[in-house]
This record gives C-alpha cells, sequence and structure tokens, in this order.
C-alpha cells in the first residue's frame, strides 16, 4: 500500500485545486474521483448553464433593442449544435485537468473511495480494490441535486438539472420547480430558446435567500417577459404522463409542460464514505460538520458543498488551499473566508457580497443603506436593459455589503467584494477615480447617494 501525505476524495473546484496546489508544493498526493474530474460545476452545472446562457445572450439583446423600435429580427439557435459545443468543451477542460494532474505527479485513482481504516482509503476501481494510505485526508465529494417525496426527477419528462442539460431538444414548454438560482438560470436559458416557462415555489418570492428588493425586481423583469409565476405554493406531486409532465398542486389543482426541471436544492455526497468511524459527525441534511479550522475529524478536512458551508465552486477551491496551506505550515489560525459573492446569470442577473441589511440588524448592528438606480447608468441605457439597482449595505460608517440586480451587474463583483473587504467610507469612494462611461459608475452612485435607516 503507497502512502501519501494527501489523498484527495472528489475530483470537482476544491478537490482538483487542493490536489494541484499540494503537489505543486511537493506533498505525495493522490485524488480519488468516482465520475469526471471537474465535478458538477464543470460536467453538470455552472459551466454548461454558462455555456447555455452566453450563447443565448443576443436573444434577450435584441429583444431589449426591438422594444425600443431601435432593430428587428430574430435569432435561431441551433440547440444541437449547442450541446455539441457544450460537451466537447466540457471534455476538452477535463483533458486538460488531466494533463495537469499528471505534470505535477499527482496519483490520479478512478473510483468510489471510503475510509477503511484511520489513515487508509480503499477505491472500488475497475481493476477490484486498492488501498491508499494517507497522513492527511481531505473530503471534497460535493453535492447532488435534491428532491423530495412526491417530486422527484423520473428521467422521462420529470428531470434534474443534469438531465435538462443532457437532453437532446429543448422542451416548447418547461414546468420550474424550484425559484433559487439554479431554477432562474436554467429557465433564463430555456426562455431565450422558445420554451414556455411556467415557475413554481412554496415561497412567496423568488430567490428567496436575497434581497426582498432583489426578488421584486426578478418577478417583474419575469413576467414582463410572459413567465407564469406560481408563488407560495405547495406541490403535491410531478411526474411524466404521457409526453407531458404533469404537476399537482395540494388544492388539486394541475398543470402541465413538455417537460418538468425539479431544482429544489442540493443534498451532500456525504453516505457511504466511513467518516463515522473516524468520528466525524454531520447535521441533519447530511452535511459534514468541521471546526473552525476545517477539520471533521484527526487528520480529515471537509470542504465545499459536503461541507455544506457555502455551496458555490469558488468557495470550496478558497477552502481547499486553505487546507493545503495548513498542512505546509503556512497557516495556524481558524479559516476566514471573508466576504463571499454569489451571482445569478443570466438577465436581470444578482450580484450579492457580504451583508444584507436584515442579516446586520440581526447581528445587533445599526444599519443604513444607499442606493442607485440603473436607469439612471448610460450604459444600461444604451444597452436598453435598465430594470434593476445596486443597494449598499453601512455598519458604522463602513460598507458592510453590497447587493446589486440588473443586466451586466456581475461585472461589478470583484470591484465590490474588494470594496467591502476594505471597509470604504463615502470619502473613499469620493478619492475613488471611477472610470466613464461604466456599469461602475452605479456602484459609485450607490456608495455616494444619501443613506437611509434600514
Amino acid at each position: 500500500m503507497t502512502t501519501y501525505d494527501l489523498v484527495v476524495l472528489g475530483g470537482g473546484p476544491g478537490g482538483y485545486d487542493a490536489a494541484v496546489e499540494a503537489a505543486a508544493a511537493g506533498l505525495k498526493t493522490a485524488l480519488v474521483e468516482a465520475n469526471e474530474l471537474g465535478g458538477t460545476c464543470l460536467n453538470r452545472g455552472c459551466i454548461p448553464t454558462k455555456l447555455w446562457l452566453g450563447a443565448t445572450e443576443a436573444v434577450d439583446g435584441l429583444a431589449a433593442q426591438a422594444r425600443l423600435r431601435l432593430a428587428s429580427g430574430e435569432i435561431r439557435m441551433d440547440f444541437a449544435a449547442l450541446q455539441s459545443r457544450k460537451d466537447k468543451y466540457v471534455a476538452a477542460t477535463r483533458k486538460a485537468m488531466a494533463q495537469r494532474l499528471a505534470g505535477l505527479g499527482v496519483d490520479l485513482v478512478a473510483g468510489l473511495g471510503r475510509v477503511a481504516a484511520p489513515g487508509s482509503v480503499e477505491v472500488q476501481t475497475a481493476d477490484g480494490p486498492t488501498a491508499l494510505g494517507y497522513r492527511h485526508l481531505l473530503v471534497a465529494t460535493g453535492s447532488r441535486p435534491g428532491s423530495f417525496p412526491g417530486v422527484a426527477p423520473d428521467g422521462k419528462r420529470v428531470l434534474d438539472s443534469t438531465g435538462l442539460l443532457a437532453c437532446a431538444e429543448m422542451p416548447k414548454s418547461l414546468l420550474v420547480v424550484g425559484g433559487g438560482f439554479i431554477g432562474l438560470e436554467m429557465a433564463q436559458a430555456a426562455h431565450r430558446m422558445g420554451a414556455k416557462i411556467i415557475l413554481v415555489d412554496a415561497l412567496p418570492r423568488l430567490a428567496g435567500a436575497e434581497d426582498p428588493e432583489v426578488s421584486k425586481t426578478l418577478e417583474s423583469v419575469f413576467k414582463r417577459q410572459g413567465w407564469d409565476l406560481r408563488l407560495g405554493v405547495k406541490v403535491a406531486s410531478v411526474a411524466t404522463r404521457g409526453e407531458r409532465a404533469v404537476l399537482e398542486f395540494e388544492g388539486g389543482e394541475e398543470i402541465s409542460a413538455g417537460a418538468a426541471l425539479v431544482a429544489v436544492g442540493r443534498r451532500p455526497n456525504s453516505a457511504g464514505l466511513g467518516l463515522e468511524a473516524l468520528g466525524a459527525t454531520f447535521n441533519g441534511a447530511g452535511y459534514i460538520q468541521t471546526d473552525a479550522r476545517l477539520l471533521a475529524a484527526p487528520d480529515v478536512s471537509a470542504v465545499g458543498d459536503v461541507g455544506g458551508r457555502m455551496l458555490l465552486a469558488h468557495a470550496a477551491s478558497h477552502q481547499a488551499r486553505y487546507v493545503v496551506r495548513r498542512l505546509l505550515g503556512e497557516e495556524h489560525g481558524p479559516y476566514e473566508s471573508g466576504p463571499v459573492p454569489s451571482i445569478l446569470y443570466g438577465s436581470p442577473e444578482v450580484f450579492r457580497a457580504g451583508l444584507m441589511a436584515g442579516e446586520a440588524k440581526a447581528l445587533g448592528q445599526t444599519v443604513f443603506v444607499s442606493r442607485a438606480q440603473l436607469i439612471a447608468n448610460p450604459m444600461a441605457q444604451a444597452h436598453a436593459a435598465t430594470a434593476g439597482f445596486v443597494k449598499c449595505v453601512w455598519s458604522e460608517g463602513k460598507v458592510a455589503g453590497i447587493t446589486a440586480v440588473g443586466a451586466g451587474v456581475s461585472r461589478l463583483a470583484c470591484f465590490a467584494t474588494l470594496i467591502i473587504r476594505q471597509g470604504w467610507t463615502r470619502e473613499d469612494a469620493e478619492n475613488f477615480l471611477f472610470p466613464h462611461p461604466t456599469l461602475d459608475e452605479s456602484l459609485k452612485a450607490a456608495l455616494m447617494a444619501d443613506k437611509e435607516a434600514a
């Protein structure tokens, strides 16, 4: 049995980046992956969805100019060609990842790994079980689409995000169960490709984890695009009937579409790893519990979705790099993420970093907010996409959070996160030279606007 300084379970963003950084620093490293390198993000999530949204972006752009009677025509998407490009890009990226691991001397072991005993992992490979010894184990096994009784994909007309991304043709109508980021991004792409959207959610507003003002803007835009929004209602079941997906509400009403997308969150891939024998514990949803240093048990760390702190690819990578630096003796304190940006892509987009006003008030802080509407921004006007705003949250005279909704607001993500991290004051904004004309000027306008109590 070969013993490694680090064995990584899971080849998604967190696991892959940990393996690369560890090997580059001279640690003997093995990466165990049961499916494809890149995990959900590359193969069945972030990247394929963005390829859909990027390819169809011009559809919304043309529609916006057409509303002003400045342009006319139509854009026809070749869905088969788009799917082919998606598959080729994802495959090429996986190949490049494998080559980089090989170049760094990482042993890539294809198979399902689980703890056999303290210090040992058993991997079920195509050639039979293989034992790997470890001095430290990093669990980065990610998550999978969630469901609940009566509302589960059947692989026919009722699909999860993985199934929809793999479909041979876009349905003419799509019933989306779930108004979070996954459902909204995929619904926007489907809408641009001609699908009629019916969206259902038990929560009373879209993007329920975001600022309520964001939800209102999203709902207004999507209603103008012709979406049928059914919010604050409970679903009894969704199932395939013939060539349709049929959803039944608890009251007995039924609606149907060419297909249904079940987008009701994610579930951690934590079962069957054998971590209990090492002393690891799990919360009710199955997420691995970790301490301030991301340790789940002695010599075992957990990062990314499976740890449940933040279900974001960039958060997984950030956590993984911290773990490797800790193993190298370069980190001694607790893990600190700083403000974590999150983005809903499409048109409109949603960006947030730091605290929302409600979160800051819940911490007992005295909170003020300032905002600017995108309608006053020349670049928003140029693109005929003026719905939305930028909102700043202030505590003790410093920026504690920034939220934005509107076309292109993801461009503000890095700059806004730095502003929060540096704790800008109004004077900092006054002294910074913002380029003109840019969408950044809406951020400046929000920073300079009069504050009001939250």
